[in-house]
């Protein structure tokens, strides 16, 4: 019985008796009867429960006209009476702060756009709530059309509003860099065009201003004082004195140590060549972009502990250190480019590359002295200046190298070492054209994967070319189609390796669910062997949901049930995957679950969680991560392949001391970095195969993580740039979207003078009122200028 009334209540009453009385109306005026009619619609005397529930039904009745008469949505016509009153209830919603309610409305009638008309209804003191929630509300559209609409409408807002940083943070998001250049054209306030230069930066656009006074702005963009900040940070924070891997390591305080010393029979060798390539390591993460160390600055003298590639990782380590200081940085590795010995000739020409991450010098150092080496014919000179180039130029999209390194890709004959290039030409390309679905790399890629043969399929390093191959589509949706029909033709197990690659980064940070669903098919069928393409799906589904919060906290139960019921391919990639979604934000669950597959008997699984931990921490200095680590190294001190992975680990939770995050969002969350993501999924794909990759000869690839790294920094500057130190409240982030008023943005926070440092989930805010900052989100550098309306407390008396 209570059915039945319900469907009575369905029956949409107000909505019926609107547009009753409309025609009656029409029929009296038809008939030139003095009308009664209010002129405009008075909906709002109604009241709010009344425009509310008209609302509702409104969105239930513009489906069911679809649905029932088969009306086209994208026509005006069959809607008519509809989207009058959509007119009215929209612009009433707005002006009584129901901006979220107007925008369901539209949403539900797929009219964003008159959004657009309401020039008179959106102004200052409302547009950055309707905005936040449409940047919001975009995350859950599973249409990838909708959720760009929804994008666009903000961006359009931003840019009416002349709040071009705003607007330059959406069109990031939607990686749309067409809009970039009018952006910075329209924008005549030359503080907000420096902060949009330093975001530009950060993100790694390669754009060029062209401008009466452009030198102010370009090198913005070009991050060239980013190393000189940086410096500042770790003075004021007192963190300049240099660390040894000992100091990281800490070995003085493990358990057994009193014993290994009495007793070096049963442990691993002292100086191992295995142990001191994990010193350099760590020594180049550690003391990443201080321009000192004790090992490798001082003499060259630690460079010949190592041996072959060893040499060439140690050499390589100097870019690290220097990283971000081009000019200091080439001098003091330039006496190691004319080395006789090939690999630290190598090394040298990788540290140019490390040097120059993310950096845009006038004499484009990198492409200059990295040229000779990729036409030469040494192998290891060739892999290594691929390398370097695709770390120098990550996401810069530019065509020199494009027309270097693909003659690289496209060169067959030559067996396991010819593949090895090729592959390492494909991955540096794919990073450089990160996100651009550029035609020709891809298809220059696609072209050798088809030719090559059986054998160069096989070859381990073949998963760099189809990662390359997809870090081109990275986030592009539905652009990678074309490509992903070409590879399906592959007659070889890789074919289904690189689609899965393919849809999962084009997909990348969306949180589409439907792409989930069918991933987790793909994890379904319980394969022992070939199961290659099982485990990229299982980095896929981390890589899809990522930067979403509540598709990130599902997957962690998918996972659980992964772990469960699947075989043993699939249950290594799952700590991969874990780590991917918490990078650089050391969340206690997931470290719990991490340091418990830690222990798994299973040597992949074990070496992956450990990398994991090193991940999850990246740059944390987290003391909890610090102590299971050392645990690991003495729970596996006889297995030199976990020892390593261990190293790293340490050597990724102390990246540069604490003072660098490796986390692939900036911007308060909410622009995904392609370059930084692209250097993470190096790493991770090589785990899927450590034995032949970092635990063997392609430990350098370990140097891709540079992409990533950036300081986790507020620095405040002046309007000239120079330090200007204020009070800042940093706490967690609170979710504050379409709630009333002005609620507070985070919780229990603590007042610090900046230069200070953020956590992944923290925000900032300015602890006084004198000033303003020109950035909407306070991260990385900021510019502060006066508040004209702040007055001293002698000046008010």
């Amino acid at each position: 019985h209570t059915h039945a009334q319900h469907t009575k209540t369905e029956e949409r009453e107000s909505l019926q008796f609107k547009l009753g009385a409309t025609k009656d109306y029409q029929l009296l005026e038809s008939r030139n009867a003095p009308s009664t009619h209010m002129v405009g619609d008075n909906l709002g005397s109604w009241g709010h429960e009344f425009v509310r529930s008209l609302a509702g039904e409104i969105g239930q009745e513009y489906n069911a006209r679809i649905i029932n008469d088969g009306a086209d949505p994208d026509e005006d016509a069959p809607f008519k009476d509809l989207l009058g009153m959509v007119d009215v209830i929209v612009p009433f919603h707005i002006s009584h702060n129901a901006e979220a309610e107007a925008i369901d409305l539209l949403i539900e009638v797929q009219r964003l756009k008159i959004l657009l008309g309401l020039d008179d209804a959106i102004d200052e003191k409302n547009y950055e709530r309707i905005c936040m929630y449409l940047l919001k509300t975009s995350d859950f559209m599973s249409d990838p059309e909708d959720y760009l609409e929804m994008l666009e409408t903000a961006f359009e807002i931003y840019k009416k509003q002349e709040m071009y940083f705003d607007a330059l943070r959406v069109a990031l998001r939607m990686s749309n860099t067409e809009a970039i250049p009018g952006l910075l054209e329209s924008c005549k306030d030359t503080l907000m065009k420096k902060q949009m230069c330093l975001l530009l930066g950060r993100h790694r656009v390669n754009v060029e201003v062209e401008d009466d006074d452009d030198e102010e702005y370009n090198p913005l963009i070009g991050n060239e004082r980013l190393s000189e900040y940086f410096l500042k940070l770790a003075q004021d924070l007192d963190v300049m004195d240099s660390k040894t891997p000992e100091d990281i390591y800490k070995s003085h305080l493990a358990e057994t140590g009193g014993f290994s010393r009495r007793r070096d029979t049963g442990g691993a060798q002292v100086d191992s060549a295995r142990a001191n390539l994990a010193s350099t390591f760590v020594n180049a993460f550690v003391n990443a972009g201080f321009g000192q160390d004790k090992l490798m600055t001082p003499d060259s003298e630690w460079l010949y502990k190592n041996k072959d590639h060893g040499m060439m990782s140690a050499a390589a380590s100097l870019g690290s250190i220097l990283l971000w200081n081009v000019e200091e940085g080439l001098t003091q590795i330039d006496k190691f480019l004319y080395s006789s010995e090939e690999y630290v000739k190598a090394g040298a020409a990788l540290a140019v590359g490390i040097l120059s991450s993310g950096v845009r010098n006038d004499a484009d150092p990198a492409l200059a002295l990295l040229t000779e080496h990729i036409e030469g014919d040494s192998h290891v000179m060739k892999c290594a200046a691929c390398t370097g180039l695709g770390i120098a130029y990550a996401g810069s999209a530019r065509e020199d190298v494009m027309e270097l390194l693909i003659p690289v890709i496209e060169s067959s004959d030559g067996g396991p070492t010819k593949m090895m290039e090729v592959c390492q030409a494909g991955l540096a390309l794919g990073l450089v054209f990160v996100g651009s679905c550029d035609d020709s790399v891809g298809g220059a890629i696609v072209q050798r994967l088809m030719e090559a043969t059986e054998d160069e399929l096989n070859h381990t390093h073949a998963r760099f070319l189809c990662l390359g191959l997809a870090l081109l589509f990275l986030g592009q949706t539905e652009k990678a189609d074309g490509m992903l029909e070409a590879l399906r033709t592959i007659e070889h197990k890789i074919s289904k390796y690189a689609v899965v690659m393919l849809e999962t980064c084009a997909y990348a940070g969306s949180g589409n669910v439907l792409k989930v669903q069918e991933v987790l098919h793909q994890c379904a069928e319980h394969l022992t062997e070939d199961a290659e393409h099982q485990m990229a799906a299982v980095i896929g589904l981390g890589l899809i949901t990522l930067g979403e919060e509540v598709g990130a906290e599902m997957m962690l139960r998918t996972f659980d049930h992964l772990l469960h019921y699947c075989e043993l391919p699939i249950k290594r990639a799952v700590p991969l995957s874990l780590a991917l979604l918490h990078i650089s934000n050391p969340d206690f669950a997931v470290i719990d679950q991490l340091s418990r597959l830690s222990h798994d008997p299973d040597t992949e699984i074990s070496q992956n969680a450990i990398l994991g931990l090193g991940l999850v921490s990246a740059g944390t200095n987290n003391s909890r991560v610090a102590g299971l680590l050392r645990q690991l190294s003495e729970f596996y001190n006889k297995e030199a392949g976990h020892v390593f992975c261990v190293r790293i680990a340490q050597g990724m939770l102390h990246m540069g001391k604490g003072l660098i995050t490796i986390n692939p969002f900036h911007s308060d969350g909410m622009i995904l970095n392609g370059p930084a993501l692209g250097g993470i999924l190096v790493l991770l794909h090589s785990c899927l195969d450590l034995k032949s990759t970092i635990l063997d000869k392609s430990h350098y690839l370990l140097y891709y993580l540079t992409c990533a790294m950036n300081p986790r920094m507020l620095i405040t500057v002046n309007e000239d740039m120079s330090l200007r130190p204020v009070t800042v409240r940093v706490g967690q982030a609170v979710e504050t979207v379409g709630q009333a008023g002005k609620p507070k943005r985070i919780t229990g926070f603590q007042t610090h003078q900046t230069p200070v440092l953020l956590q992944a989930k923290e925000r900032a805010e300015l602890g006084t009122e004198e000033v303003l900052a020109v950035s909407s989100v306070l991260e990385g550098i900021v510019i502060l200028k006066d508040n004209p309306e702040y007055e001293t407390e002698g000046e008010s008396k």
